[in-house]
Formats: C-alpha cells, structure tokens, sequence
C-alpha cells in the first residue's frame, strides 16, 4: 500500500514539476520580449535556468521524503525509540564487543582469533 502511495506522491511531485518549468519558460519569454539588449535576454535565460534546477531539486526532495515515508512504514518498531544516527551513544555493543568510547568502533573483548568466552567447539559428523 505504502508502495503505491509513494509512487502517486512522486508522479505529482513530477508533475508539479513539470508546471514550474513551463511556468519558467514563459516568463522567460516575456522576458526576452521586453528586453531591449541581448544582456537582458541573458540574464532571462540564465533565470529560467536557476527555475528549472530548484523545480528538479524540490522534485528530488520530495522523492526522498516519499521513500523516507515508506521506510518508516514499513518496518515496524517493536522497541518504540527511532535509532540514534550518527555515534550510537546509549546503545549496546554486538556480544562479544566492547565499544570503545574515543572512536565509538566496537572492539573486540577477547583475542583475535580466539573464540568468544562460552563458546563450545563440538565436531560435526
């Protein structure tokens, strides 16, 4: 459901688009019809350019926020809390790691190439 959602959501942010560029493209020709010098025509283009490139950066944001959207919805968040980005203060270590609190990178707690404490090594036939 989420899907559909995101893919309606992005065909209006396109079409939204779409509108804000040909709405560019007029004023730019009413631009260029009122200048009396080919600078004024210029600048006419040059801000028709700066239109499209925010219409295509407002269409991107809004795709980005839509699969945001999605991903929160559809995976579900049995702990209530959403995760910490960016250091991972207040969560614990995979077992078997000790987090080093100077460069937040766990650590291993025991020797490399030894096996984690409590680990039974049992032969398999």
């Amino acid at each position: 459901m989420h899907s559909v959602k995101e893919k309606v959501s992005n065909a209006a942010g396109a079409a939204q688009e779409k509108v804000e560029i040909m709405i560019a493209k007029g004023e730019e020709k009413a631009e260029k019809a009122a200048a009396r010098t080919e600078e004024e025509k210029v600048i006419a283009k040059e801000g028709r350019k700066v239109k499209e490139a925010e219409a295509k950066m407002k269409l991107h944001e809004t795709k980005a926020e839509n699969a945001a959207e999605k991903l929160k919805h559809s995976h579900p968040v049995y702990g209530h809390h959403d995760p910490v980005v960016g250091g991972g203060q207040g969560h614990h270590a995979p077992v078997g790691t000790a987090a080093n609190p100077t460069t937040v990178v766990p650590t291993a707690a025991y020797p490399p190439g030894s096996h984690p404490p409590g680990h039974h090594h049992t032969k398999h036939v």
